[in-house]
């Protein structure tokens, strides 16, 4: 026990060698600079969000393998759950280029559901707008949005700088893109207001604008459902939309939205009608009627069930 007690000692007298120099202190560029006192420093690189990078999943390798994900899972799975119908492709003829896509949003599935119905040649140069602080808050969930749906992020809360010169850079090089002006989906069947982010790319890049409305996805997968439950849709395309000489973007987001509206009111009646309300300026909102929640839940389920409008109940 003596025994061991003195070589405890003794180690403990042993003194190690030191570094000379910390990591810390070593020279430049062996660490990273340092900034002075007087510079403010430079914000911290972040990797997710609106700064995360989507440039590879353009690239040859990655759009082969979507093409692949996309005719061999994505499409069986959108017929399966969606059995979509799809109207006014008619009205794409003749136009060539890089358009914008924008249509309502009710669930997850639209973005698949309209990758799968956009017809070529865009749909084989697409890409998706997708919310940056949703689908891009990891990387995990980031580099899957970007190599499925060929995502990029947008920042939902604004027009971000960083997000607009990447569309429009997007759309300069040919792409196309599909948005979904609403910035969110649907909390309770109904349309929200349009932001002005595809009518603001279409005024600075000089593309068209394609309406779409969609039709029947909140049956499938609504916002707050965890399981999807097979149903028919439809997706009516409109005719390309081109902002007018001195139309400042935000009117033009708002005959974006109208037209949406419009191609809402035909699919619930028929052309003809959707027309003469749209001549006479009485098209229905996408917002749906400003009352109680259960005369909208009554209003919707009748809309979508039996495809008619009925009048109000009379209360008095």
């Amino acid at each position: 026990m003596a025994a061991l007690s003195d070589l405890l000692s003794k180690a403990a007298d042993v003194k190690l060698p030191r570094l000379k120099k910390p990591l810390a202190k070593l020279p430049f560029p062996l660490r990273a600079p340092s900034t002075p006192l007087t510079v403010e420093p430079l914000p911290p690189v972040r990797k997710t969000g609106a700064d995360f990078d989507t440039e590879w999943a353009r690239s040859g390798p990655a759009r082969a393998a979507r093409e692949i994900l996309t005719t061999t899972m994505m499409e069986p799975i959108v017929q399966f759950l969606a059995s979509p119908s799809r109207q006014g492709l008619d009205r794409l003829e003749g136009h060539e280029g890089p358009m914008i896509f924008a249509a309502n949003h009710h669930s997850h599935i639209d973005t698949p559901v309209m990758i799968t119905s956009i017809p070529e040649p865009w749909r084989s140069k697409l890409v998706v707008g997708a919310a940056a602080d949703y689908f891009f808050n990891s990387r995990i969930k980031g580099s899957l949005a970007a190599l499925t749906i060929a995502a990029f992020p947008i920042e939902r809360t604004k027009v971000g700088r960083k997000s607009a010169d990447l569309a429009a850079e997007l759309l300069e090089d040919g792409w196309s893109l599909l948005i979904f002006p609403e910035g969110g989906r649907s909390p309770d069947g109904w349309g929200q207001a349009f932001r002005g982010g595809a009518a603001y790319l279409a005024h600075r890049c000089d593309v068209p604008v394609v309406p779409v409305h969609i039709e029947g996805t909140a049956r499938i997968l609504r916002k707050g459902r965890a399981l999807p439950k097979p149903s028919s849709t439809k997706i009516t395309f409109g005719a390309p939309l081109t902002i007018h000489e001195g139309e400042r973007s935000a009117a033009f987001a708002e005959r974006i939205e109208h037209e949406v509206a419009v191609l809402a009111d035909e699919v619930s009646t028929d052309w003809w009608s959707a027309r003469k309300r749209a001549h006479a300026g009485t098209t229905p909102s996408l917002s749906g009627p400003q009352a109680g929640v259960w005369r909208r839940v009554w209003a919707l389920d009748d809309r979508g069930s039996r495809g008619s409008r009925k009048s109000w109940p009379n209360t008095n």
